[in-house]
């Protein structure tokens, strides 16, 4: 071989680079159990408050000091966007997903000289862009590297005209004028075109990606159709599942197989309907992704979990999703939940801190978007890091303590406890039991967030156990009372305000 060869060898080598230097079973579905997850070796429940999710497109996001930070509170994976970016807004104009125009990275070259809709240059769609797919191989290597898993977000709804006039493959952006429909359209198979610059980008984003081991897919984030005159959620779903063809195919030319996450097409209207049953019934997805919203159908029941950036605490709606959800043999993430997400304080964080733990004591995932995080604050607020971000923390480590991987629903151990609480419970290989009490009460109604006290009945199996109170905002334990099982047994609770844990173990 030439020098000159070998040289291109190298570099062709580093381009593809990270790629092979990762090579190793991915994150896949624990064989044990269905319901979650196994990477290098050990089981995994997800669980973040993740920046929102502008780690590899917007270039002044520090993605190394975010990621430092989410290792040390324990994240276990963050979500990422590959192209979707999101308008600014006066509610909210400074998400890590809303970069100003000069600092959006896309997959394509920016050219010219014509102008896109931002006022930078048109996108040039023949010509894939160096400095995104660089900054992309060190964002997955700073993240293999602290063990923390990505979901790759490849498209998105694009929401309304605004948003759209973002997008690299809206006519008006690129020099090939590819994408000349409404934003309706977008994520459909009406052009053509459209679709086929779709499914390289698509096949572009596995080739450079798929030797992580620490990723997993989702082919489009909040998929919706059914405005009038426009693509169906059918049209949607179609679309869906061609472009998951693509990213399987290209994923099997490469044998590189990895998860497919996502959702089945929402619908627009009057009120928005969120169906789920096709999700968890059919094949294209292997994870699935629902985001807590209003009007969720499935398995013949509405779930109402709280409207967008409400304040809405709605903890039976989300308890009694997982719990509907935990019989398909299928992980289910509460993805990108936000109902309070950009309220940043107490009362904001509280909301989701009972959520999180509701949604991981019914045997599920659960992703925050955590808005204190922004570019110069990649690491939150010092609030933030007292609020949310330890209070994940500690939902993170005490996950690694419960042997979950064996556990099941027990909803029936504790039968009687306070009013005003929702009680959500696992128990695993009948060794050790426990459950989360919060407080269900709306911000607003009367007694919210007073202190609960009164006492519980535990019913467990004949044994020692030792029962101990956790509490989810400090992380620590009480003491532990050693109780006899085999009947019901009626124990005294402290005052507590918000939360509570109860766990009990067998003694061996």
């Amino acid at each position: 071989m030439t020098g000159r060869n070998l040289l291109l060898t190298i570099v062709l080598f580093a381009a593809a680079g990270a790629s092979f230097a990762h090579a190793a079973e991915a994150v896949k579905i624990d064989p044990e159990n269905p319901k979650y997850l196994s990477f290098r070796g050990k089981p995994l429940v997800l669980v973040s408050a993740s920046e929102h999710y502008g780690s590899v497109i917007n270039r002044s996001f520090d993605f190394e000091k975010y990621l430092d930070d989410a290792v040390a509170h324990k994240m276990t994976m963050t979500r990422t966007f590959l192209l979707y970016r999101e308008l600014q807004s006066a509610r909210n104009p400074s998400s890590p997903c809303k970069p100003e125009s000069p600092d959006y990275i896309a997959p394509f070259v920016r050219k010219g000289p014509a102008k896109a809709l931002d006022g930078e240059p048109v996108y040039d769609l023949d010509a894939w862009n160096p400095e995104y797919f660089e900054r992309l191989h060190r964002f997955l290597d700073a993240a293999s590297k602290r063990g923390i898993v990505v979901e790759l977000t490849i498209f998105s709804n694009t929401y309304s005209p605004d948003t759209w006039a973002l997008n690299p493959l809206r006519a008006e952006n690129n020099l090939q004028h590819v994408g000349a429909v409404a934003w309706q359209e977008y994520i459909t198979l009406k052009d053509k075109e459209l679709v086929r610059r779709q499914t390289e980008y698509a096949r572009k984003i596995i080739q450079e990606t798929s030797g992580y081991d620490n990723i997993y897919y989702e082919i489009c984030n909040e998929p919706g159709g059914g405005t009038p005159g426009h693509a169906t959620p059918a049209d949607v779903d179609a679309w869906q599942e061609e472009m998951a063809h693509v990213v399987r195919d290209e994923m099997q030319r490469l044998h590189q197989p990895h998860l497919l996450s996502g959702q089945q097409a929402f619908t627009y209207g009057a009120k928005n309907a969120f169906p789920m049953d096709a999700t968890f019934a059919g094949k294209i997805f292997d994870i699935v992704n629902d985001h807590p919203l209003p009007n969720t159908l499935f398995d013949g029941r509405v779930f109402e979990m709280g409207n967008f950036m409400s304040k809405e605490l709605m903890l039976t709606g989300v308890r009694d999703f997982c719990r509907a959800a935990y019989d398909r043999p299928k992980p289910t993430v509460l993805d990108e939940d936000n109902t309070a997400s950009i309220y940043r304080d107490t009362d904001g964080w509280t909301i989701h801190r009972k959520r999180a733990w509701t949604a991981a004591m019914s045997g599920c995932h659960y992703d925050y978007i955590d808005f204190s995080i922004t570019v110069g604050s990649e690491t939150g607020t010092t609030a933030s890091q007292a609020g949310i971000r330890s209070w994940m923390e500690h939902l993170s480590k005490f996950m690694t303590t419960f042997d979950f991987i064996h556990s099941k629903l027990a909803p029936d151990w504790i039968p009687v406890y306070p009013e005003h609480l929702v009680l959500s419970s696992l128990s695993s290989s009948n060794r050790d039991y426990v459950a989360y009490l919060a407080d269900s009460r709306e911000l607003g109604e009367p007694g919210a967030g007073d202190a609960i006290s009164g006492s519980i009945t535990l019913s467990l199996p004949a044994g020692n156990y030792d029962v101990s109170l956790y509490s989810p905002a400090t992380g620590l334990y009480s003491p532990a009372i050693t109780v006899t099982g085999g009947g019901k047994i009626s124990v005294a609770i402290p005052q507590f305000k918000q939360d509570l844990l109860i766990r009990a173990r067998l003694r061996e």
